[in-house]
């Protein structure tokens, strides 16, 4: 299966990919304010214009696993998954309303700072800390992941693919700070829409039409959309994919500090909410392209399955397959896929290593070392460079690590939705207390990681696939669904319900701690009897300023009342 087939026109895209990355960091080292201070390295000054913001946004959530894991869902598990951009949709106008003002409205360098303003500084450590380690583990995988892949299938070293990407985006974001990271994000974006769109292109025209992508793939079962169960043990179904995509992408853009740092380096709260907006039809059509580029490939494969056919060892390798066999006679178009899969890469850990920099400098440096102001842009871009470092290193460890690999991706997902809850009990409540959200967070994410890590565990159960196209002996081979008897029922619940469980398991936890086990709030240590509105989230903070002004109003009378019968 392996085999070189690269040839001059696609080493020329993939070299003049990387040349483009690192010349955008140096021009951005050496032009404007020259990365001299920590707010221009961090937040691009706060005067970014909002396309590249919203581009960025989508760049650093769609990662190269993510692309081809979504190209292998839809092929062999069915279309369905395309349902979760309708999640998205929902999720825009409730962060971009409710979360957003609280953190623009604060301007922090670090998300997990409102932590300490609203609840206290161990919630602050321990958040923080939870997004470090989920954000290392995970960004090793992003950088090991497609170089396997893409050596299993095109021939091309797994040790070149690492260096490569690790080395040019470790070397731009660290030059060039959060300015070269956007604009470096909208170029390979470009590259991922090339890359994608190319699939769908060249597999319709080995189809004879457009059309006949989705014919051959209704044929085979690849376009219901029927599944409406509310059993929660279904993998995938309307309404686990609407409110399950809907908590996960909340986590995501309302909370996690990658994209919160991207959405304040705009100047004013419409402009970041206008990002958050035009991200969501950007991302949308992405990942729609992807999975129509998906069935497409299936439709080509329709009678000779790859992995049934023992061409491919993962379902994984699908869409660089597919490039192999089919796409290599057009010079350059092998290139273009792999610059694509390599921007994905590119533009998820470039987004690490500086939001990784904000986070240790804010939330650890910061906080228990006295430094010098003009040696902060230095110490920010040595902390950069250092997590580029470690996400080399854990790339290569990553062969010996077995299990760990799904650990982390495992740890990326069952974090997300505790930590929304904790962020919502904050915002949305007067009466949660540290105490309350640190027993509520800690216990969910156990539960959430014994639900994702417990097994045995049933195999997802694979749509019919044929050989019947390949030659002698072909066959049409149906999957049996998992008998249910066989595994414990909370192993067996699905994937998309672990960040709404873990959502609702701090409220109710968190706000049952808070009331039956009092803890006075930061306000009243410091003796206020009022909370700060900006740490709430709008609805919430018009109620509290409008109940002090009335009590302000109350007092004035009395006083007023005081003065006359004196």
């Amino acid at each position: 299966m392996v085999q070189s087939i690269f040839g001059v026109w696609d080493y020329i895209i993939m070299v003049s990919t990387m040349i483009a990355s690192v010349a955008i960091g140096v021009y951005f080292r050496f032009s404007g304010g020259k990365q001299k201070t920590n707010e221009e390295y961090l937040m691009a000054d706060r005067n970014m214009s909002i396309f590249p913001v919203a581009v960025s946004l989508m760049a650093s959530f769609m990662s190269a696993i993510t692309l081809l894991g979504l190209s292998a869902e839809n092929y062999y598990f069915g279309m369905q998954f395309v349902v979760i951009n309708i999640s998205y949709g929902i999720a825009t106008p409730i962060i971009s309303r409710l979360y957003l003002p609280v953190f623009f409205g604060l301007q922090k360098t670090s998300t997990y700072e409102y932590l300490e303003l609203r609840f206290g500084p161990r919630i602050r450590m321990l958040a923080s800390l939870t997004y470090t380690l989920q954000m290392v583990l995970y960004n090793g995988i992003v950088l090991y992941a497609p170089a396997i892949v893409l050596e299993s299938v095109t021939g091309l070293d797994r040790l070149i693919s690492i260096l490569v990407v690790g080395l040019v985006c470790t070397f731009y974001s660290t030059l060039g700070g959060m300015k070269a990271v956007l604009f470096t994000d909208l170029l390979q974006s470009l590259l991922m829409f090339g890359a994608v769109f190319s699939v769908v292109v060249f597999s319709a025209v080995q189809l004879g039409g457009f059309e006949q992508i989705f014919i051959k793939a209704k044929e085979g079962g690849r376009l219901d959309f029927s599944n409406f169960s509310l059993d929660p043990t279904e993998r995938h179904t309307w309404w686990s994919l609407v409110f399950g995509g809907l908590f996960t992408y909340m986590s995501l853009y309302a909370v996690n500090h990658t994209q919160v740092q991207r959405l304040l380096t705009v100047s004013t709260l419409e402009r970041s909410q206008k990002c958050l907006w035009w991200s969501w039809p950007v991302l949308s059509l992405l990942s729609i392209v992807t999975c129509i580029g998906s069935i497409g490939i299936y439709a080509v494969y329709k009678d000779c399955d790859p992995l049934m056919n023992k061409k491919i060892a993962s379902i994984d390798q699908l869409m660089p397959y597919y490039v192999v066999d089919a796409m290599r006679k057009v010079p350059g178009l092998a290139g273009l896929f792999v610059a694509g899969i390599f921007s994905a890469s590119l533009s998820t850990i470039s987004a690490a290593c500086n939001a990784l920099a904000a986070v240790t400098l804010t939330d650890y440096v910061g906080r228990w070392c006295n430094i010098r102001e003009s040696y902060l842009p230095w110490l920010t871009k040595l902390a950069a460079c250092g997590y580029g470092l470690v996400f080399l290193a854990l790339a290569f460890l990553a062969e010996h690590m077995g299990g760990v690999l799904q650990a982390a991706f495992t740890i990326f997902g069952a974090v997300g939705g505790p930590l929304l809850g904790m962020f919502t009990l904050g915002m949305f409540t007067t009466f949660a207390t540290e105490r309350g959200v640190s027993i509520g967070l800690i216990s969910a994410m156990m539960m959430t990681l014994w639900m994702s890590f417990g097994g045995p565990r049933p195999s997802p159960v694979k749509l019919p696939l044929s050989t019947e196209g390949c030659g002698l002996n072909g066959t049409i081979t149906s999957f049996p669904p998992n008998n249910p008897d066989d595994y414990f029922y909370l192993y067996r619940i699905s994937y998309m319900w672990t960040s709404p469980l873990g959502f609702v398991w701090v409220l109710v936890v968190g706000s049952a701690v808070s009331a039956l086990w009092r803890q006075q709030q930061p306000w009243e240590r410091a003796g206020r009897k009022h909370p700060d509105p900006a740490l709430f989230t709008p609805p919430l903070a018009a109620r509290l300023r409008a109940a002090a002004q009335h009590k302000t109003d109350v007092q004035c009378e009395l006083l007023k009342c005081d003065g006359i019968r004196d």
